[in-house]
């Protein structure tokens, strides 16, 4: 590894540290917020749309996001470590076997439109959730049986209540 490649790899650790964006892929709905100066005020605007291509190594990264706007198809470049970025969010996942989607720019309507991807959680997860369901369970017997004894306490004494 030579003398830039490790200045580089520092740059990258520290821009991570400050800011964490999520793994995106090509297909991705994001939203994308941007700084924007307009004379002397900063303000942040959303970008959203799928995100088609993914390039660059190192510093260099950077992504090409395209989204309709008032029927005109619009496509952004973002440096992925751009301090213009404020912020990066996944809308949603999409289903592709491309890595560039450059064939979007010719479609409309429908023919457009990207398969949603369905992540399945893992066995672990699983347990972890059934866990807090059947923990969750034993809450509610334990509220069930106190409000049973509260109605027989009641029964007992019905003059103290007046």
């Amino acid at each position: 590894m030579n003398i830039i490649e490790k200045i580089e790899k520092d740059q990258i650790e520290k821009l991570q540290s400050e800011r964490n964006f999520p793994d995106f892929n090509p297909g991705d709905t994001i939203r994308v917020d941007v700084k924007v100066v307009e004379g002397t005020r900063e303000r942040l605007q959303a970008f959203e749309g799928v995100c088609i291509a993914k390039s660059g190594l190192g510093k260099n990264k950077s992504f090409t996001v395209r989204k309709i706007s008032y029927g005109e198809g619009v496509e952004r470049v973002f440096p992925l470590y751009s301090p213009k970025i404020a912020s990066i969010a996944v809308v949603r996942k999409g289903r592709v076997r491309r890595a560039k989607l450059y064939y979007l720019r010719d479609r409309r309507g429908k023919s457009a439109r990207i398969v949603e991807k369905i992540e399945v959680k893992k066995k672990k997860e699983l347990k972890v959730s059934i866990e807090k369901k059947t923990k969750t369970v034993l809450n509610d017997e334990k509220l069930k049986q106190k409000e049973e004894m509260s109605i027989k306490e009641k029964k007992k004494d019905p003059k103290k209540k007046e």
